[in-house]
């Protein structure tokens, strides 16, 4: 089921590949993904839920927004797709793909350097490129440059005095041909560093400078009569055409370059980037535009186009527009309108891009449309006197009795507004009394509000049934504040409504959009008070733990609560780590009784 605030976006997408874009309430990009046909694929996500795994279902459930770039065909997709996910590193790629970082290439900076993968980034460790979102594609990167070069793959200290000293015997890797050996001077520092200044323009995705190497050297050994030699370079160079063939997305001919378009209407303009380095697409932006002046097309793509140059620290001096810009600096690029060719489909496919992202319906429209009717609705079953634009519900936690705690949280215009959450703790009840507890939270949020004279709720919710709705009445009352705001009880077991004074539940359809977000704002109340209630739990536990522990005194119990602050994680936390907060000793003194069973109480 696809819900109503995606459905005019999805109703927007072509049967076209491409890439699609899935961002979340705060507007941060969560995932990225390729597809034949985008329709098809960004709907499958809502129309299988139950083939979902839970990592997938879970990034369903928070996609707010959907955006998507067009291709000419599905292999271009899955290289923008790659090139996007290296540039962002959306939490959804991270998480379904691989639980650990993505994997980078770097070339060392040692005496004759090596070409290494490894997950972990340390920029002191040499130059590093990445990450690569597939691990198959970048062994496809360090394949083609250990065909093309004789780069050493052993750990050796390469130092000038240990090659002078005899220090190291050849390996196998020199045997078969896949390194010249400079352990034992089978090549000169000089010779080697050339071969790895063109392995760091082929990771940058610059191949012209090993082509034309390769090249020179097979026509050089070629005119010595020097056939053998000659092959040898033409199998390097035809790998790496292969290599070529298959990651580019337009003519290979085509060099660095930007391409800017623009359409326009007579509020709105939408201005799409593609950004190419050696024919492959490396960055996408699309831009909307509100006019408020009346602006032409050309400028207000001249104002993105320095603005996205600035923006992408861009030194490509050839730009290709579908409009042209009078009086365009000549020092930031030459704006050309192509007519024909591999340029002019280039600026069509941009074209395409802007087409689809100008007729969208507008996002702060779909939103506000979206919550009006769900309000409306709400008003509607509820039989409310005006919109519930403000929104507040109240639950308790507490286990047996024990860390009594309740939490607030507040939605505004139908959406979380996650600053005007509370936390409480209960302060006058003793024991597990749900109903004392609630008439307690009411009161000390309502009294509150009343004093700094901030405005009231036009919906208040409480997550209860009979009891604890009266207690909040009670409350209400005796703030005579009782009528001036709608407040009802919502109970989980059969998800009925229950009014104030009415004896018999209300049943709102299940389909209903105002019982959804019933169902929505008690759930997250729910989990902010349960996270709040572990947390309190934890950090209990965790005192009276150290307390335990001789030797342990004040400022350092402060320390170990305020760095680990709960006792599950200072268990697991090895003696070296500890060492860094506390010193030796006392790290010593924690993890020996940790791990002498000391642990008495469980919570």
């Amino acid at each position: 089921m696809i819900p109503d605030f995606l459905k005019d976006i999805i109703a927007t997408l072509p049967n076209s590949p491409g890439v699609y874009k899935y961002f979340d309430v705060e507007k941060n990009l969560i995932y990225v993904g390729k597809a034949k046909s985008l329709k098809k694929r960004v709907s499958s996500y809502f129309s299988k839920l139950h083939h979902l795994d839970q990592k997938t279902r879970r990034l369903v459930s928070q996609i707010q927004h959907i955006e998507f770039t067009m291709v000419n065909q599905e292999f271009e997709a899955y290289l923008l797709e790659n090139n996007l996910i290296k540039q962002h590193q959306p939490k959804y790629n991270i998480l379904l793909k691989d639980d650990k970082t993505y994997p980078y290439v770097y070339v060392s900076n040692e005496r004759f350097p090596r070409v290494i993968s490894t997950r972990k980034v340390d920029r002191s460790l040499g130059t590093f490129y990445g990450p690569f979102t597939s691990v198959k594609a970048m062994n496809n990167v360090l394949e083609l440059i250990r065909k093309l070069f004789t780069i050493r793959t052993c750990n050796y200290s390469l130092t000038e005095k240990n090659i002078e000293d005899n220090k190291f015997k050849v390996c196998l890797e020199y045997h078969l041909g896949n390194c010249k050996a400079p352990c034992v001077g089978g090549i000169g520092e000089e010779d080697y560093l050339k071969n790895i200044t063109q392995i760091h323009h082929i990771l940058k995705g610059k191949l012209s400078l090993a082509r034309t190497n390769f090249k020179d050297e097979m026509n050089a050994h070629a005119a010595k009569l020097d056939f053998e030699k000659a092959q040898w370079y033409k199998a390097k160079l035809d790998s790496l055409e292969r290599f070529h063939s298959t990651s580019q997305v337009v003519n290979p001919n085509i060099s660095d370059l930007e391409v800017f378009t623009i359409l326009s209407n007579e509020k709105a303009a939408a201005i799409n980037y593609f950004q190419l380095m050696d024919g492959v697409v490396m960055v996408t932006k699309n831009i909307d535009v509100k006019k408020k002046l009346e602006e032409t097309d050309d400028e207000l793509l001249a104002l993105a186009i320095i603005e996205i140059k600035n923006q992408m620290q861009s030194v490509s001096k050839e730009i290709l527009c579908n409009i042209d810009i009078a009086d365009f600096p000549k020092e930031i690029g030459e704006i050309i309108v192509p007519q024909r060719g591999d340029k002019k489909h280039l600026v069509d496919l941009s074209i395409k891009n802007c087409f689809y992202q100008l007729h969208k319906p507008k996002e702060e429209n779909r939103q506000e449309s979206r919550s009006n009717r769900i309000l409306q609705t709400m008003k509607t079953d509820l039989q409310l006197k005006e919109l519930p634009y403000h929104i507040e519900c109240f639950d308790n936690s507490n286990l047996q009795g024990t860390n009594p705690v309740a939490a607030m949280v507040c939605f505004k215009d139908a959406k979380p507004a996650k600053k005007d959450y509370r936390h409480f703790h209960i302060k006058t009840v003793e024991g597990p009394n749900d109903f004392d507890s609630m008439h307690e939270i009411v009161t000390r949020r309502y009294s509150r509000l009343l004093d700094e004279g901030i405005a009231l709720p036009q919906l208040i919710i409480i997550d209860g049934g009979k009891g604890q709705l009266s207690a909040a009445c009670r409350a209400l009352q005796e703030l005579n504040i009782y009528g001036q705001v709608a407040i009802i009880g919502i109970a989980k077991r059969l998800e009925e409504i229950y009014f104030p004074g009415d004896t018999a539940p209300l049943f709102i359809s299940k389909k209903s959009e105002s019982l959804t977000l019933i169902q929505q704002i008690r759930d997250e109340t729910h989990r902010f008070a349960i996270t709040f209630h572990r947390s309190i739990r934890s950090k209990k536990a965790l005192v009276s733990e150290l307390e335990q522990i001789k030797g342990i005194g004040g400022s350092t119990f402060e320390l170990l609560m305020k760095e680990f602050k709960s006792l599950e994680l200072l268990k697991t936390v090895p003696v070296e780590e500890l060492t860094k907060f506390v010193g030796k000793h006392k790290a010593q003194l924690v993890r020996g009784y940790f791990e002498g069973g000391g642990i008495k109480k469980t919570f």
